[in-house]
């Protein structure tokens, strides 16, 4: 199957700091991707790359194929591609169906054409249909989103994500300070996601959540894809090995 994002050769330097040397990375429709690595291996700076943050300095992204540069985050949002930030980014006095419409909110036509007036309605039955398709357990559209829980707050930002994205979802680090409960909800959303055909890249140091929902793992260490594992191909011991270069003791 074509990769529907993917990388080859990714380099960036911070001053004299060499981050990323010669990254390879790629994402197919409707699989989870984790993209795992210790504390300055790169994971964050890839992300940034893939998602229109930054440019590389040298080496190529392509998207369906097709060689592509992404000039901003909302270009690569225009081209199909949501971020779960780990703070979430939700306007917290603002309800679940507000914050899914932020900067696309839906207005009422008039006689005249587009009168300017927010159309909640509308937004509200949208954002719960979406929800329910998601399978979140947050069922009032107006209730503001800080008095959620946050297994509910991360649900919220998954499905506006979702509900916007034409292809691919990055998600850092969704069930941090989340309990078993609402971790297990969150990576059963993720598996919903996926299952909708989109792709959805992990990153997280969580390896019991990666090695549960991940179709592939990609490990970075001190800047390099060092190894991929697919489904039932590594554990916790494995994955640590790569990530510290104790990998061939473990193997």
């Amino acid at each position: 199957m074509t990769a529907l994002l993917e990388a080859h050769g990714i380099y960036k330097n911070y001053g004299h700091v060499e981050v990323l040397r010669g990254v390879d990375f790629d994402v197919r429709a409707g699989e989870v991707v984790s993209l795992i690595g210790d504390n300055g291996a790169g994971k964050s700076t890839l992300v940034k790359i893939l998602s229109g943050v930054m440019p590389p300095d040298r080496g190529e992204l392509r998207l369906r194929g097709e060689p592509v540069q992404f000039e901003s985050p909302l270009h690569a949002r225009e081209l199909g591609i949501e971020t779960v930030y780990q703070d979430l980014a939700l306007a917290p006095d603002l309800g679940p169906a507000e914050n899914a419409y932020v900067g696309r909110e839906i207005l009422k036509p008039g006689l005249l054409g587009w009168l300017g007036v927010i159309d909640k309605k509308t937004m509200r039955e949208k954002a719960r249909e979406a929800f329910v398709s998601m399978g979140t357990d947050v069922k009032d559209m107006d209730a503001p989103v800080a008095a959620l829980s946050g297994g509910q707050r991360q649900s919220v930002a998954i499905c506006r994500s979702v509900m916007w994205a034409k292809g691919l979802v990055f998600m850092d680090e969704p069930t941090a300070a989340l309990g078993v409960r609402q971790t297990r909800k969150v990576l059963d959303m993720i598996r919903r996601v996926a299952d909708q055909g989109v792709a959805v890249v992990l990153i997280s140091h969580n390896m019991p959540d990666v090695l549960q929902v991940s179709d592939r793992i990609q490990v970075l260490r001190l800047g390099r894809r060092v190894v991929e594992y697919g489904r039932g191909e590594a554990d916790v011991e494995r994955l640590v090995g790569a990530m510290t270069g104790a990998l061939d003791t473990v193997r």
